[in-house]
């Protein structure tokens, strides 16, 4: 069935040819089929009116390790209160997520799923990375795999603190086996104190002999040469960034590789920011993403990384949203994310807001009033059948719900 939102405000379209569009309407089904006017609206089967709000796509989160068991709130407080961040912290959720029972970890991920699609998150990738034994990795990607299709092994974590000998080896042999039917991407976290750009080498080499496309953990803590190995091996993206040199600049400017930048992490570590001016300035594609883990980025909020990204990484509102949608996408090689032209995924967001320039400007505040995924809304306020926000009842003629999966 075809459902017309219209009445838009606004709607942001990330499409070079479309672009924003004002007193706008959008035909959807499981995709987008007819984006204009809301005068020149066609009919449709339903109909939405959104009297007013922004409407935006969905965001695509390339970026989070959801498998996990545990609480580190005193590590964070510890930052807080001067203490560096190392890394070394991951172990602690490695032994929580071993003790943890599949049906435990399975619920954590339900939980941080749905309140990252309350915030606006359509689309997540999700990392293992706490198992760092082959049953344990096995089970984090066939856990993962119950919510999403973007599954990333994470094996090459860090080296477990019991068998660190000879880790590479299982990464590349048979924890590899056991879990590459279950993902679709492979990750190294290559930095000082994890797996050295050889080691990294390695890890994405066989990853992708098993079929397994590679992405990069790269430059967080030094500047390392992780972001020269992504552009070698053609990763889809090199995420946090945060220590680049020109080189490194001028790489990612000339490859395929997308910079992911993850404001969240800097925030909950007190490290310097990404520079995503720079990055921008040089013409690399940049996405933003939450890095949701329970150590150095406990959030799920994309809405929170955007208005960080505005504030504190040279970002206009207008990128931040870019990079959080169609950048996101990119970094997955995702060519129906993240924007809002007929052929997309029906991917969307109803905002408690006339623009999308309200994502940054008003920080913290829930903003996000409903949810389409494949065009079924995954309302946030329904009462009697009607979609609501600030402004009033939204009156569609049936209302459509759902969860996602």
């Amino acid at each position: 069935m075809s459902l017309l939102i219209t009445n838009i405000g606004e709607l942001t379209t990330n499409d070079p040819e479309l672009g924003v569009l004002r007193d706008a309407a959008i035909v959807v089904g499981e995709r987008v089929e007819w984006v204009g006017p809301a005068a020149a609206a066609p009919a449709a089967d339903e109909r939405v009116d959104v009297r007013g709000a922004a409407v935006l796509p969905g965001f695509v989160d390339s970026h989070s390790h959801l498998v996990f068991a545990g609480d580190r709130a005193p590590e964070f407080a510890a930052r807080m209160a001067g203490e560096p961040y190392t890394g070394g912290g991951i172990r602690t959720t490695v032994a929580a997520t071993r003790a943890a029972t599949d049906d435990q970890l399975r619920a954590n991920v339900a939980r941080l799923v749905g309140e990252a699609l309350r915030q606006g998150t359509t689309t997540i990738e999700i990392k293992s990375g706490y198992g760092l034994s082959t049953l344990d990795e096995a089970r984090s990607v066939r856990i993962a795999r119950e919510f999403t299709d973007e599954v990333t092994f994470l094996g090459a974590h860090v080296k477990p603190a019991d068998s660190p000998d000879g880790y590479v080896d299982l990464v590349t042999g048979p924890m590899l086996d056991a879990c590459a039917e279950y993902a679709g991407w492979v990750d190294v976290f290559c930095e000082r104190g994890a797996f050295d750009v050889a080691e990294s080498r390695r890890v994405l080499k066989a990853g992708i002999a098993a079929g397994l496309r590679p992405r990069i953990h790269a430059n967080q803590l030094t500047m390392g040469g992780g972001v020269q190995l992504a552009v070698e091996l053609d990763c889809a993206s090199a995420d946090h960034c945060t220590h680049l040199s020109d080189a490194d600049v001028d790489a990612l400017a000339h490859s395929d590789t997308v910079a992911t930048l993850l404001p969240g992490a800097e925030f909950s570590t007190r490290a310097p920011y990404p520079d995503a001016r720079r990055l921008l300035a040089a013409g690399v594609t940049v996405a933003l993403a939450s890095d949701c883990n329970p150590g150095s980025s406990y959030t799920s909020s994309m809405p929170f990384c955007i208005a960080l990204a505005v504030r504190d990484m040279g970002m206009t509102p207008t990128e931040a949203v870019w990079a959080a949608t169609a950048g996101g996408a990119r970094a997955l090689r995702r060519p129906d994310l993240g924007h809002l032209a007929p052929g997309a995924s029906a991917d969307l967001i109803v905002l408690d807001a006339p623009s999308h320039l309200h994502l940054a400007y008003r920080p913290g505040v829930p903003l996000i009033a409903s949810v389409a995924r494949k065009g079924t809304f995954h309302s946030l306020c329904v009462e009697e059948g009607h979609l609501l926000n600030a402004s009033g009842p939204h009156h569609p003629e049936s209302p459509h719900k759902g969860v996602l999966s």
